[in-house]
C-alpha cells in the first residue's frame, strides 16, 4: 500500500515537474515577439513580474510573517532571482536566439560549484569537476569559438549575468532552507517556499519599476500584435501566457513537484527546459541552430547533470523537506524566467 502510494505521489511528481519545464521553457519564444514589436525588454519583464506580483498578492498575505522574520533573504531573492534573473535574460535574448541565451544560464550550476570551492573553500568532488568541464566545452561549441564569437558579444555577457544571478538564487536558497531561531530562541522551520516566491516576485516589480519606469511605456502595443514566424498573435495573449503559465504556473508547479519528488530528481527534469526552449524557438521563431551547436547544447546538459548530481544530498528529516522545497525551487527557475525565467 505503502510502495503505491509511494511510487503514484513520484509519477505525479515526475509530471509537475515537466510541466513546470514546458512552462518556464515557452517565456522566451512568447517574450521574443513582444520585444520584437518595439516593447523594451525591461518593459517586458515588468509586465510579467508586477503581473505575477498582483496574482500571488493572496499567498504573500498568508505568509506575511516572513517580512519581519526573513527581510534580507526576500529582498535577494527579489533582487537576484526575479529581478536580475529575469532582466538579463530578456534583454539577451533580445540581441541572441533563444536557446543559446537558455544554455548560458546553465552555467549557473558549474558557477555554483567555483562559489563553493573558491569562496567558501570546500571542496568537490571529481565528478562535479567534470561537470563544470563539460558545461563550458560545450558553451564553447554553442557560440562557436571557432568562428570568433558569432554570436552578439553583449547578449552573450547579458545572459551570463543572468547566470551569475541564479547563483545568487542557490546561494539565497542555501540559506534561507536553513533553520532559524525565533525570537523566543526556538528552531523555528525554514520560510515556506511559495511565501519566499511570492515576496521575491513583489520587490522585483519594486525594483524593476524603479528601473524600468513602465510610465513611459507604450501601452498601446499591448492592443496591437506580434509577429511569431510570420504569423501575427495578439500582444495581450503573449502577455499572458508569459504572466500566468511561464510565471505563475511555472513557480508553483515546479515548488510541489520537489515536494514529491527530491531537489535533486527535480533539477534534473528542469534540465529540459533548455531543450524545450531550444525546440520551441526552433519551430514558432525559426531559430535553427547548427549541428555543433545542438551537440554543445546537450554537452552544457550533461555538464549541469552532472554537476548537479554530484552535489551533496541535504540531510533526511523534516526540516530538510522544507529546505529541499526551496533549494529544488531554485533549481526549477534556471530560466529566467526561471523568470527563469
Amino acid at each position: 500500500m505503502h510502495a503505491s502510494r509511494g511510487t503514484q505521489k513520484r509519477s505525479a511528481g515526475l509530471g509537475l515537474a515537466l510541466l513546470s519545464a514546458f512552462a518556464f521553457g515557452g517565456s522566451g519564444v512568447a517574450a521574443k515577439p513582444l520585444i520584437e514589436a518595439g516593447l523594451d525588454p525591461l518593459h517586458v519583464v515588468w509586465l510579467r513580474v508586477a503581473g505575477a506580483a498582483v496574482i500571488m498578492l493572496p499567498v504573500a498575505w498568508r505568509h506575511r510573517n516572513l517580512v519581519r522574520e526573513r527581510p534580507a533573504l526576500l529582498a535577494g531573492f527579489g533582487l537576484f532571482a526575479v529581478a536580475g534573473v529575469q532582466a538579463f535574460y530578456f534583454a539577451s535574448i533580445s540581441r541572441i536566439p533563444v536557446g543559446v541565451a537558455l544554455l548560458v544560464e546553465y552555467l549557473a550550476p558549474a558557477l555554483v560549484l567555483g562559489w563553493v570551492r573558491f569562496v567558501q573553500r570546500r571542496p568537490v568532488t571529481r565528478a562535479a569537476a567534470l561537470g563544470v568541464v563539460l558545461a563550458v566545452g560545450g558553451l564553447a561549441c554553442v557560440v562557436e569559438v571557432w568562428a570568433g564569437l558569432s554570436f552578439d558579444t553583449l547578449g552573450l555577457l547579458l545572459a551570463l549575468g543572468a547566470a551569475c544571478c541564479q547563483v545568487g538564487y542557490f546561494v539565497l536558497s542555501d540559506h534561507g532552507g536553513q533553520e532559524s531561531k525565533g525570537e523566543d530562541g526556538r528552531r523555528a522551520e525554514p520560510p515556506h517556499p511559495l511565501g519566499v516566491i511570492s515576496y521575491g516576485l513583489i520587490v522585483g516589480a519594486l525594483v524593476l519599476t524603479v528601473v524600468a519606469r513602465p510610465w513611459g511605456m507604450d501601452w498601446s502595443l499591448l492592443g496591437g500584435s506580434a509577429g511569431m514566424n510570420g504569423t501575427a498573435i495578439p500582444a495581450w495573449l503573449l502577455l499572458g501566457w508569459i504572466v500566468l503559465i511561464a510565471t505563475v504556473l511555472a513557480y508553483g508547479t515546479g515548488v510541489v513537484s520537489v515536494r514529491r519528488l527530491s531537489p535533486q530528481v527535480a533539477g534534473v527534469v528542469a534540465c529540459l527546459e533548455a531543450v524545450i526552449a531550444t525546440v520551441l524557438a526552433w519551430v514558432l521563431l525559426g531559430e535553427h541552430l547548427s549541428a555543433p551547436q545542438l551537440i554543445g547544447g546537450f554537452v552544457v546538459l550533461a555538464g549541469a547533470f552532472i554537476a548537479q548530481s554530484a552535489a551533496p544530498k541535504p540531510p533526511s528529516g523534516p526540516v530538510a523537506a522544507g529546505a529541499g522545497a526551496v533549494a529544488g525551487a531554485a533549481e526549477s527557475e534556471l530560466s529566467a524566467g526561471r523568470a527563469s525565467h
